[in-house]
């Protein structure tokens, strides 16, 4: 049962890395193609990518409530085979448009509505982290399954990009979605049947008894997931610069050839996926030692204030390795916190674990689609290195929430009678 388990985590960290490799690769070319050569501005392209956030972010609430309702390994299932179609469209969007208007009102449409099929996949990971993986191991699959997303991030800049260039961008947008759909049918079939067909609902939180905080009610008159979302906004501005931004950052702003710029942002997303794995195994090793209040708190302090200083470093040197360097430094200690989000939001929510975990999300996707459309007019006012300042700054800001923040394992005993 324990090697199924595990299975299942290195499953999803595929799925999730491909999930996120087709999310991202719309910023690939729009880089290379759509705002170069394509007729799309800046400002245009940044509400392609803000729009699948918009969606995404609306759809985040019902989401949670599918799984909750339906399951989440079932949930899942769905979510690759609905994004990855759209994906495809996508690439088929090429073929039958003729103008630059056309190209961006089939990008709008069609990317919101893969914004709708992508909102499940981290609620529905992190609980499915909580039905199958004992509490100590928690924050490390929580940190395994974002950091396979960051893989998938990483690997889209130099390999999606190639697939432009040996494939043409519609077709390599087609492969990406049939590869993401073939993750979809791979989980129906080979997770899905060894996972419990149960809804958060139906599962037993960290929280213990039938009326503490397990309802949606409860769940909301909490301080603890109106403070976490908060942070998780914060962190989600602060993350999203960069998904969205950062090759065009190399490109246009520091002029580092394509090349260059596609390995830069490879290694700087990995560093982030480095960093959400090493991440998770600290903070249950942290929790074991300080307690599990303690031993998050610090983790999310240091890792999101270390994220801000490393970055804001990076925007003042000049050299392009230096710039790449601080800036993964910055990507990696960040990370170092996302296991602990996706672990805490689901113990607040106990019973409603799958809405905690997207109520947490709308959240950071707020700051997040904000992100894409805020910074080049903020750079166009104060430059690109006071933009990604700013989102420095909010970062730090972010990660001194959790001294207001005590997750529910260390404030909650379970009655004798429960226990």
């Amino acid at each position: 049962m324990d090697t199924n388990r595990w299975r299942n985590i290195l499953l999803l960290m595929v799925y999730a890395g491909m999930g996120h490799f087709n999310r991202v690769g719309i910023s690939v070319a729009g880089d290379e193609l759509f705002i170069p050569e394509k007729g799309i501005s800046e400002v245009q392209m940044g509400w392609v990518y803000t729009t699948f956030l918009i969606v995404y972010t609306i759809g985040m609430l019902p989401g949670g409530w599918l799984i909750d309702r339906f399951g989440s390994s079932r949930v899942l299932g769905w979510f690759g085979l609905g994004m990855g179609t759209f994906v495809v469209l996508t690439g088929a969007l090429g073929w039958i448009s003729t103008t630059a208007t056309t190209l961006l009102i089939g990008l709008l449409v069609i990317r919101g509505l893969a914004g709708v099929c992508n909102a499940p996949l981290h609620p529905g990971a992190a609980h499915v982290v909580s039905v199958v993986i004992t509490p100590p191991r928690q924050a490390t699959a929580n940190g395994m399954i974002t950091a396979g997303a960051l893989v998938g991030i990483a690997c889209c800049f130099p390999v999606f990009g190639w697939l432009i260039d040996v494939l043409g961008w519609q077709l390599a947008f087609v492969a990406g979605g049939a590869t993401l759909v073939s993750c979809g049918l791979l989980w129906r079939v080979f997770a899905e049947p060894t996972l419990p067909q149960l809804a958060a609902s139906d599962t037993v939180g960290p929280m213990g008894g039938n009326e503490d905080g397990r309802s949606l009610s409860r769940l909301l008159e909490s301080g603890n997931i109106w403070l976490i979302t908060l942070s998780y906004a914060a962190y989600g501005y602060f993350q999203y610069l960069f998904f969205y931004w950062m090759g065009y950052y190399f490109k246009d702003v520091l002029q580092v050839p394509d090349v260059n710029a596609r390995w830069a942002s490879f290694w700087i997303m990995l560093s982030m996926g480095g960093g959400m794995v090493l991440g998770g195994r600290c903070t249950d090793l942290l929790c074991g030692w300080l307690g599990t209040a303690w031993g998050r708190r610090l983790m999310v302090i240091g890792g999101m204030g270390l994220g801000a200083v490393f970055g804001l470093i990076g925007v003042n040197v000049e050299s392009f390795a230096s710039v790449s360097i601080f800036l993964a430094l910055s990507m990696a200690a960040a990370g170092m916190c996302e296991g602990v989000f996706w672990t805490t939001a689901t113990d607040i929510g106990g019973r409603s674990g799958g809405f905690a975990g997207a109520f947490m999300n709308t959240g950071g996707n707020i700051g997040g689609l904000i992100s894409p459309v805020l910074t080049p007019i903020m750079a166009a006012a104060i430059g690109w290195p006071g933009a990604i300042a700013t989102a420095c700054v909010i970062s730090g800001v972010g990660g001194l929430t959790w001294l207001l923040i005590t997750p529910p394992a260390a404030i909650v005993e379970i009655p004798a009678e429960v226990a």
